[in-house]
């Protein structure tokens, strides 16, 4: 990305298996974890709920309950030309402006059955906050 190419499957599969596994870490040893990743698709985020397993199921979207993690997605959902204003304003970052119409492309927002809350990008960062403070412990 930091090169001007967007990723594909084959090179988030394995980022988002080595992700799986840490929260699988961290439920283990009975810690909450927040993880910021784009997730961008409905296998991706069944892959960090179910790792590998998502992958070989025929339907990743129902994962065996014994392997599955409980987590809630926060989908921040906002006006493409919103989201181009504040790349542009960031410096230093790998995520380059033009790669915004990819990550668009790809995007699959998510649905139920799928855990998730969607959360307008245009709020203030404290009501952003406090809505995903809401999703979290209304669970």
């Amino acid at each position: 990305m930091a090169e001007g190419i967007p990723l594909n499957d084959e090179d988030r599969i394995p980022w988002l298996c080595a992700l799986h596994d840490i929260l699988r870490r961290e439920e283990a040893s009975r810690q909450d974890a927040v993880l910021a990743c784009s997730a961008l698709k409905k296998i991706y985020r069944c892959i960090l709920v179910s790792g590998p397993a998502a992958l070989e199921s025929n339907e990743p979207e129902k994962p065996r309950e014994n392997t599955a993690l409980k987590i809630l997605f926060v989908h921040l959902d906002g006006p493409v030309d919103v989201i181009a204003r504040r790349l542009e304003k960031r410096r230093g970052h790998f995520m380059s402006p033009e790669l915004l119409k990819s990550q668009f492309d790809t995007l699959e927002p998510p649905r139920a059955p799928e855990n998730f809350i969607t959360v307008s990008i245009e709020k203030s960062l404290p009501e952003i906050v406090l809505e995903i403070e809401k999703g979290i412990f209304s669970e």
